[in-house]
């Protein structure tokens, strides 16, 4: 970390700090967020976490969870005031301001330095302190990691530690990911030796849905499913009507992409899908193919090698067209990739 010895000086007394994540925070977006807010808490800093947008229900049973500020009309005077009062903002899980939407406005004007902890390739954010390193399996390890620089892991909580532990379960996909190293089995041993209950996070993350989801999950792998094996490659469309006609909440659909990458012999995998104003997309793949190379160069995205994310401003169908059109030009790239 740059500047080590000034932030741990800057810590030495009581901080006002920010906290934010990015729009639709996930669980390790969360999990990070609440995970050091705790800390800090318990080092007698005043700490807030605002987020950008609302996030999956089965992430509200973490600590801290009620205190969270989601940015809205209502909440952004108060937000401008944290902001004013704030000593430090904390971006965590990401590394854009574009990745924050309409908060990143307000957080520039406040101008105020910036602590970066994330894990995703090529930040554009400048900060005062950088806890950066692409290599962390998610970004919940590094604020682990960065607790122990701190001397503070007397002070890490069992909720704390499973906040911590849901963001590391999830951003290796429950420790399959080619991100998973030893020092991550060690991080989860240490968690549990802190009293972390991980059957406990794996149920509430994975095995908490609504009836709705289910059916929803049921319609996607049952209708929605698309296998291409010349390509290795299998996909799902979802339309806006189809989210309507489920019901479909904030994480809903997180996940589902996997169920095509599980598929024996598929190597790259998307889900595609209508949310009116624009198509979301996330791809998964395994071995050396680079989804976020690919979400780059055609979707306005990034993110790791083998899970990215990314977006379109065309309408659905042109998405689906254009996703099917570029297929066949990495069709050597995809029948040579070895896990």
């Amino acid at each position: 970390m740059n500047n080590f010895t000034e932030f741990k000086a800057f810590l030495s007394t009581p901080r006002h700090i920010f906290i934010t994540t990015h729009f639709k925070p996930d669980a390790d977006a969360l999990g990070s967020s609440l995970g050091w807010a705790g800390y800090l808490k318990a080092c007698g800093h005043h700490v807030s976490v605002v987020v950008p947008s609302d996030y999956p229900r089965f992430l509200n049973w973490m600590s801290g969870n009620e205190n969270v500020i989601i940015l809205s009309d209502k909440t952004k005077n108060h937000i401008e005031n944290l902001l004013n009062q704030a000593e430090l903002v904390c971006c965590l899980d990401f590394s854009g301001m574009g990745r924050i939407n309409n908060l990143a406005d307000l957080i520039i004007k406040a101008d105020k330095p910036i602590l970066l902890v994330d894990h995703h390739i090529e930040p554009t954010i400048k900060p005062l302190y950088d806890f950066w390193d692409v290599h962390a399996a998610a970004t919940a390890e590094l604020i682990f990691k960065l607790i122990l620089l701190l001397d503070g892991k007397n002070k890490i909580t069992k909720d704390i530690g499973e906040a911590i532990y849901a963001g590391i379960m999830t951003d290796t996909a429950s420790f399959k990911h080619p991100c998973t190293t030893k020092y991550v089995h060690e991080v989860a041993g240490q968690l549990i030796d802190l009293g972390v209950n991980t059957s406990k996070v794996n149920h509430l993350v994975y095995d908490d849905s609504t009836e709705e989801r289910l059916r929803f999950l049921g319609y996607m792998l049952s209708k929605k499913l698309v296998v291409l094996p010349e390509f290795r490659t299998a996909y799902f469309t979802v339309t806006d009507a189809e989210l309507k006609q489920f019901h479909s909440q904030t994480g809903d659909t997180e996940g589902i992409v996997n169920y095509a990458l599980s598929i024996e012999g598929i190597v790259f995998a998307a889900i595609i899908i209508d949310r009116g104003d624009t198509v979301k997309m996330s791809f998964r793949s395994v071995g050396d193919f680079p989804a976020n190379l690919f979400s780059k160069n055609h979707f306005n995205g990034g993110g790791h090698k083998n899970a990215a994310g990314g977006h379109s401003f065309e309408s659905f169908d042109k998405t689906l067209k254009k996703f099917l059109e570029i297929l066949p030009t990495y069709q050597k790239e995809l029948q040579e990739t070895v896990f």
